[in-house]
This record gives C-alpha cells, sequence and structure tokens, in this order.
C-alpha cells in the first residue's frame, strides 16, 4: 500500500513538472506605473465550450489585483495621464491531450509595447476539464503576482 502511494506521488510530480507556469516582464517595463487595464482583442479560445469562461475568470482575475478594470467601450473616456497608465489585456488558450495553456498578455497601450506576460499551464491528463481549470488557476496566481493588490 506505501509502494503504491509513493509511486502515484512520484508519478503525479513528474506530471505537474513537465507544464510549467511563469511569467515574464520586459527589461524595459515598470510595472508600478500601471494602474489601469483593459481586457480586449481575445486572442483565440476555439474549439472547445470548456474554454468560453476563460474570459471571466481573467477578468475576475484582475479585479482582485491593484489595477482598475476599465471596459474597452469606456477607453476613450480616460485622460491623457490615465490613458499612459493602461495595460490592454489579451489572452489566448490552447488545450491538447497532455495539457491545458493559458497566455495572458499585457500591452501598454501608448506604445503598443508588450510589457508583460503570464502563462498557466496544467496537464494531468485526467480530464481535459479538470486541465483547462488547472491552467485557468495557475495563470491566474501569476496574474495577481504581478500586480498585487495593494
Amino acid at each position: 500500500m506505501k509502494k503504491t502511494v509513493l509511486f502515484l506521488t512520484v508519478v503525479v510530480i513528474c506530471l505537474v513538472s513537465c507544464t510549467a507556469s511563469r511569467s515574464v516582464v520586459s527589461n524595459s517595463a515598470n510595472l508600478e506605473k500601471y494602474k489601469y487595464a483593459s481586457l480586449v482583442d481575445v486572442m483565440n479560445y476555439s474549439g472547445s465550450a470548456a474554454l468560453m469562461d476563460i474570459e471571466v475568470k481573467v477578468y475576475d482575475a484582475l479585479e482582485s489585483t491593484r489595477l482598475e478594470v476599465i471596459g474597452d467601450k469606456r477607453i476613450n473616456e480616460l485622460s491623457f495621464e490615465q490613458k499612459k497608465q493602461l495595460l490592454l489585456v489579451r489572452f489566448s488558450a490552447s488545450q491538447n491531450d497532455e495539457e491545458s495553456v493559458v497566455s495572458v498578455n499585457f500591452v501598454d497601450y501608448m506604445t503598443g509595447k508588450p510589457v508583460a506576460s503570464c502563462r498557466g499551464a496544467w496537464g494531468l491528463g485526467w480530464d481535459k476539464n479538470g486541465d483547462m481549470k488547472g491552467a485557468i488557476n495557475r495563470v491566474v496566481e501569476q496574474i495577481k503576482k504581478l500586480f498585487p493588490a495593494n
């Protein structure tokens, strides 16, 4: 019994270690200057109905950070100074039999330069819905680390 539990633990650790979640920040970026975020131009989440709730999860993750979330229809209402503090947020998701991956990119509104990217991945392979939930949870963790709530 103990050998079986140990074996399963080692297998799970090996499987999880193959799916890396991470954040990348541009060398020239100063994340402290940003106060606003707007979810725009969803890149791609076609293929699975299980992916449809990602937009809401990413929005909720942004709401739990120090950033104030602005609807894309309201960007023109921001002042010039506020627009200089605005990040456009885009995401993409992919899924196959081995893993699910969710990437969230942050782009400076004024320059169009990429500032940061978060990647959440999960792949135990037991169930695609479970893998996608794991990937979403991991990318949410990365977003919260980049922009911690005050």
